[in-house]
């Protein structure tokens, strides 16, 4: 199903890449220079499982039972084994479109199926499609199992009767959409011709899981019918519950609700077909895209292949953080590409090996395949070093360690045990591989990667379509020319103390696995760039990790990796955050590491240097993203000129400021901002405050608070503008237009933060708000419709965030305005509406502070906004007394429909005239920068 979140605008940037032709880095350096105590550190670790117990239902219904009474919560997943591969020649995508339509009701339950489990406070819910499988799941407080099991089991065995041909059409629509959505964003056709180029006719893996427009519109209401019938028995799947539960109440429960469902026709099973390649094939595209991208692909062994382990430590190797093989060579040594990466996926039948690649601008994707050819053959002849296969390990267990926190969501236990029960029928199988991994030799690694990437590659050039531009007017074509003469060529208790410095620092302890998360956080932010370059707060941040006066950037790489520890640095609009997740056992050296990296931050001239191109190409990648494009331009017009918050909301500031950001710009940041007094440490996990403290005061001693005193950021008060507005950014071509509207909303520092919020969550703010509910269910016109709230100290923006299928750009608009007007008006949020926000608030606190992660976040929320530390202890009981006037109260104070102002990117010469005929306001064309194209307005 996979609703769009209101987080997900803010989509993750596209791998980018160039090439160069230094000589490459000696790889003997990074073994010999490597502290031999880390690989010993990496070397030594305790072996992982999961303990589960395994019963059978009479019906073939395998279920996995694993027990976690830290929450009381349970992980309900539902894996069917059924994906794209099964599918038909013709009916392609139908794997993916049945995975819609199981949301669509049931026939003793014929309603959305989200609305139970709102009102249930259900985390971690949805469903998903892939190659091999497709898998429902949820996380609930374990008194609403029975309801999740009951849903479940009925639309397993009880669906056929309530699927309608509007049901599929409606449907049909949404996946399309989905697909135009996929396909509108930059790279975006590339998977679509890979899988046909690198897989032959007819293997079950040469088309997409979401397929073809074609397809989609021949299904038929009697494919859903075999489909279901076919692949939909309980033999076919594996159930799986961890947390809050025993086996024998599970045995009974299952039992009971799914025991009569049928186990389904008997099913012949494809077996692998690698089909590797012999050849090396080549083939170019075009899309609109900044910098030019190389894909380089080979087939390689499915998941249980016996060189399936061999080959992904390669691929780890070669392109797996900074210290990889490639990202070192092409982007750190000789700065020839933005970005590197191996990205190896593993299935059934085969798994695909991509190394992708984008050229830095200026560079030719020649050399950037030349030198990615020199290091691959490199290592084929030299294989890899001890300390490489020990930081790649560490690396993979690690991540796993971290899963193991969580019962649910798209990675937890539950995921792992129905993962390695469903594809190699052992649970703990993704576990058991890590001590597999841990004895295959550099030699085992050599020979996998001699005879599996030593020929068979396909070479996918992608590469920028000009912008092409057409004269006003033409050539006389009444006569022939004159040829002339021709020329010449759950929240835990908060222990809060101070350092001796002065620092703050709030601790929950957690102690459900051995980890430590440290969030040092500053009040700093991208408000802190008013009155100096944009961008300079997240490029300083970025910067802290680039080498301290101790360490340079690569052995701050490896240390981290051979920890186990992920260190990050980044900013937001109000806050600047230096993180530290790291196993237990290693904290002294994990903080030693953090703290130097805090603290001193070398800022190499040639770092920022290094790091420069990169910066700025991928700000020209931003403005080829209708998302991006328009998050950069809504917040200037929305606080105007001058103010702390009129800076793109994506923080990397413009190409400008970029290129004239100087060492003295970022020294200047770091010592202004990043300093005690204007910080507390949240600390969350496995250590006591008494420990915490301990470990702080030895590696934090020396970090005094500079004597100048401490800036403070101007937030001042903006007034709405006088009428409504639109500006329109130009992307011809584009499969969808994207409308962010924006207005001016209070801070999130109100004492009625909660109610603010829960009156956008009946607008916009959920899967079943009104929004969604009209543009997506109703319509179909597009994915996902929402409405948010960004956060901030200052007023903050809220926003309406619609991609739609561009013949239908104004329906929408006027589908918007007419929701927001009947919102303060003619239908107003209704009680209804507001016990199921109630609840779901409410409901879905057991499952919502799991993971640390998740801990560590909310008590940030509380520090940046002022709130109370015991904020949560209360929480439940201010929810359930919001009442509807304060809602319609907060409805009448926040929403102004007249005046929005709207930013629209999308194919101009398909929608200008049907938005202009609105007469919403007057609309001025926007560059790709942002900056108007006209002075004056269009209509």
């Amino acid at each position: 199903m996979k609703p769009v979140r209101k987080y997900s605008l803010l989509l993750a940037l596209s791998l980018a890449i160039s090439a160069c032709g230094e000589a490459p880095l000696d790889r003997k350096r990074s073994q010999n220079e490597t502290d031999s105590t880390l690989i010993s550190t990496a070397n030594t670790k305790a072996p992982l499982s999961i303990d589960y117990e395994k019963f059978t239902l009479p019906n073939g219904l395998r279920v996995i039972v694993h027990e976690d009474h830290k929450a009381p919560i349970v992980s309900v997943g539902v894996w069917y084994h059924v994906g794209s591969k099964d599918e038909k020649p013709g009916r392609t995508g139908f794997a993916h479109l049945f995975e819609h339509l199981m949301f669509n009701g049931s026939e003793n339950y014929n309603d959305e199926y989200f609305k139970p489990f709102e009102r249930a406070g259900a985390t971690g819910m949805n469903g998903t499609t892939w190659l091999d499988r497709t898998n429902y799941f949820e996380t609930v407080p374990k008194n609403a199992l029975d309801m999740a099991l009951w849903m479940e089991s009925d639309r397993m065995g009880h669906l056929l009767g309530v699927i309608t041909r509007e049901k599929l059409d409606v449907q049909r629509g949404v996946v399309q959409n989905e697909k135009r959505q996929g396909q509108n964003q930059p790279y975006g056709k590339v998977w679509e011709r890979m899988q046909k180029a690198i897989f032959p006719a007819g293997h079950p893996y040469s088309w997409t899981t979401i397929g073809s427009m074609e397809d989609l519109n021949a299904a038929t209401i009697e494919d859903v019918h075999e489909w279901f019938k076919q692949y939909y028995g309980a033999a076919n799947t594996v159930l799986v519950l961890a947390g809050d539960i025993d086996v024998e109440t599970a045995k009974d429960k299952v039992n009971h609700y799914f025991g009569d469902i049928p186990a389904g026709p008997p099913l012949i099973k494809k077996k692998a077909w690698i089909a590797k390649r012999e050849q090396s094939t080549r083939e170019q595209m075009f899309d609109r895209v900044a910098q030019p991208r190389l894909y380089k692909v080979w087939n390689t062994p499915n998941l249980a292949h016996k060189d399936a382990k061999a080959i992904a430590l390669a691929a780890s190797i070669l392109g797996d953080g900074k210290n990889s093989r490639l990202y070192e060579r092409l982007v750190y040594r000789d700065q020839i590409a933005t970005n590197v990466s191996v990205g190896l996926h593993e299935f059934e039948l085969s798994s695909i090996f991509p190394i992708t690649a984008d050229a830095k601008p200026g560079v030719k994707l020649a050399e950037v395949e030349a030198a990615i050819k020199e290091e691959l053959q490199r290592f084929l002849k030299e294989g890899p070093s001890a300390d490489e296969l020990a930081r790649v390990n560490m690396n993979e267990y690690a991540a796993l360690v971290r899963n193991l926190e969580q019962v649910g969501g798209w990675s937890g236990k539950g995921v792992l045990l129905a993962r390695g029960e469903l594809y190699l029928n052992n649970p703990n199988a993704y576990l058991d591989a890590l001590g597999d991994k841990q004895k295959i030799t550099a030699e085992q690694v050599r020979a996998a990667a001699r005879k599996w990437l030593s020929s068979g590659d396909y070479n996918l050039e992608v590469l920028p379509f000009p912008e092409y531009s057409v004269a006003k007017s033409g050539a006389d074509r009444s006569k022939l020319p004159e040829t002339g003469t021709f020329p010449s060529v759950p929240f835990p208790k908060l222990q809060t103390t101070k350092l001796s410095n002065g620092l703050r620092v709030v601790l929950a302890e957690r102690h459900a696995v051995p980890i430590v998360d440290i969030q040092l956080q500053f009040d700093a932010g991208y408000a802190a760039d008013q009155g100096n370059k944009l961008g300079t707060s997240s490029y300083a941040m970025s910067m802290l990790k680039e080498g301290t006066n101790k360490w340079d950037a690569l052995e701050i790489s490896a240390r981290e990796e051979m920890l186990g520890a992920r260190i990050s640095a980044s900013a937001d609009i109000d806050t600047s955050t230096v993180s530290l997740n790291t196993l237990k056992n290693n904290l002294d050296d994990s903080v030693a590491l953090f703290a130097d990296i805090v603290m001193h931050p070398a800022f190499s001239e040639d770092e920022i240097e290094r790091k420069r191109t990169r910066w700025i190409a991928d700000i020209q990648q931003e403005k080829t993203r209708p998302v991006q494009m328009a998050l950069r331009s809504l917040p200037p017009l929305l606080y105007g000129e001058g103010h702390a918050y009129s800076v793109p909301f994506t923080g990397s500031g413009t190409e400008a400021s970029i290129q004239s950001l100087n060492r003295d710009d970022l020294v200047g940041y770091h010592q202004t901002w990043l300093r005690p007094d204007n910080a507390t440490l949240i600390a969350v996990g496995d250590i006591t405050l008494e420990a915490l403290t301990q470990k702080l005061e030895k590696h934090f001693a020396d970090w005094a608070a500079p004597e100048h005193p401490l800036l403070q950021k101007k937030l001042t008060e903006v007034a709405h503008p006088q009428q409504a507005n639109i500006y329109l950014i130009d992307k011809p071509g584009a499969e969808q237009s994207i409308i962010i509207g924006g207005l001016l909303a209070p801070s999130e520092k109100i004492v009625e933060r909660d109610a603010l919020h829960m009156m956008n969550d009946i607008f916009g703010g959920t899967f079943t708000a009104r929004l969604n509910m009209n543009l997506r269910e109703d319509k179909h016109w597009a994915y996902g419709a929402y409405s948010f709230m960004t956060g901030a100290k200052g007023q903050q923006p809220l926003m309406i965030y619609a991609p739609v299928q561009t013949d239908k750009t104004s329906e929408s608009l006027v589908e918007l305005y007419t929701e927001l007007r009947a919102y303060i008006s003619t239908k107003p949020a209704q009680e209804s509406e507001l016990q199921k926000i109630k609840e779901k608030r409410i409901n879905e606190l057991p499952g919502s502070f799991e993971t640390i992660k998740a801990v560590s976040s909310a008590i940030s929320g509380m520090i940046t906004y002022d709130r109370p530390l015991d904020y949560m202890d209360s929480y439940a009981n201010t929810i359930h007394n919001i009442d509807l006037p304060t809602i319609h109260k907060m409805a009448l104070n926040t929403i102004k429909p007249e005046q929005f102002t709207w930013v629209i990117v999308g194919d101009k010469r398909k929608i200008e005239a049907g938005i202009s005929a609105l007469n919403i306001g007057p609309i001025i064309e926007l560059n790709h920068a942002g900056q108007p194209i006209e002075k004056t307005s269009i209509n």
